[in-house]
């Protein structure tokens, strides 16, 4: 199976690339510099030469706060971006893979969102995203948009390694207590991923759709720090764990709101093609010894 991989070189995007490569399917790893999905002609040009199979799009704005000034920058590669790949993939009868984000919600809700719960972004980077899930939906009807969390994984910048790095240089710190999630390890949103584009390729058809896909179980970011914090220390990344101080979302002010709670119900993903959560603790171990 060809598969064309937009963001290649993201946190999400390395993993599908490692993941089909070693399931021996024929990889089109397109980086930015190769593929800028922001470019019509530039889109069009590269889908029609390689004619993959399946296009899966990990290209995306995630700047959150940058957004909030960067504004036209995340809307032209998070809705401009996924409007030129579904053109294309239409055009050429191609189905599309694209990720979008739990910041769709605005996180008012007390219990996990399904995909079937109002949006209300709360910041450019939700809108954006919802933008470009929209466009795919108005362009397209063989597509799946698999809404994930708090991502985090070995590549890339993210939560974990921020705190990798705090760690080292600071003896105290205070994290945010009063926001909840599932963080999401980047290399099982990837595997799940090629997973439905080779059941695409047994089946020829998929039921298409938006999902939800996020880990086990609900943590803060605080608690999220903590466990962070001891697998890495006797891991031995760490030589000690720096005390941390729970604070609230008013006592650390961020250009961009965040949802008070991002946690994402996964019972249509899991009735529909099997699929499970991931246990983020077992991945943040299995990723900090690859770290190491």
């Amino acid at each position: 199976m060809k598969l064309l991989i937009t963001g290649a070189q993201g946190q999400v995007g390395a993993e599908l690339v490692r993941i089909a490569s070693q399931h021996d399917h024929d990889v089109i790893a397109a980086s930015r510099s190769e593929l800028d999905v922001t470019n019509k002609k530039n889109v069009i040009e590269c889908i029609t030469q390689h004619h993959p199979d399946i296009v899966i799009n990990a290209a995306a704005y995630t700047a959150v706060d940058k957004a909030e000034e960067e504004i036209d920058t995340a809307y032209a590669i998070n809705h401009t971006g996924a409007e030129n790949l579904a053109l294309a993939c239409t055009e050429l009868n191609i189905p599309l893979f694209h990720i979008s984000t739990d910041y769709v919600f605005d996180g008012s809700k007390t219990t996990s969102y399904s995909e079937d719960d109002d949006i209300s972004p709360l910041g450019v980077y939700g809108k954006s995203k919802w933008a470009g899930e929209e466009s795919i939906r108005k362009q397209m009807d063989q597509f799946i948009i698999l809404r994930v969390a708090w991502v985090f994984g070995a590549q890339g910048n993210n939560f974990v390694k921020t705190m990798l790095r705090l760690g080292r240089e600071r003896d105290e710190l205070g994290i945010v207590a009063d926001q909840f999630g599932g963080p999401t390890p980047a290399v099982a949103i990837a595997g799940t991923l090629i997973y439905l584009a080779e059941l695409y390729q047994k089946e020829n058809t998929l039921k298409w759709g938006t999902y939800h896909y996020c880990g086990t179980s609900k943590t803060s970011w605080y608690e999220f720090a903590k466990e962070i914090f001891h697998q890495a220390h006797n891991t031995g990344l760490l030589n000690k764990e720096p005390n941390i101080n729970s604070i609230t979302t008013s006592e650390y002010p961020t250009p961009a709101k965040r949802p008070i709670n991002s946690m994402l119900d996964c019972t249509r993903i899991n009735n529909t093609f099997g699929i499970k959560m991931p246990e983020w603790r077992i991945a943040l171990h299995n990723i900090l010894s690859e770290l190491k």
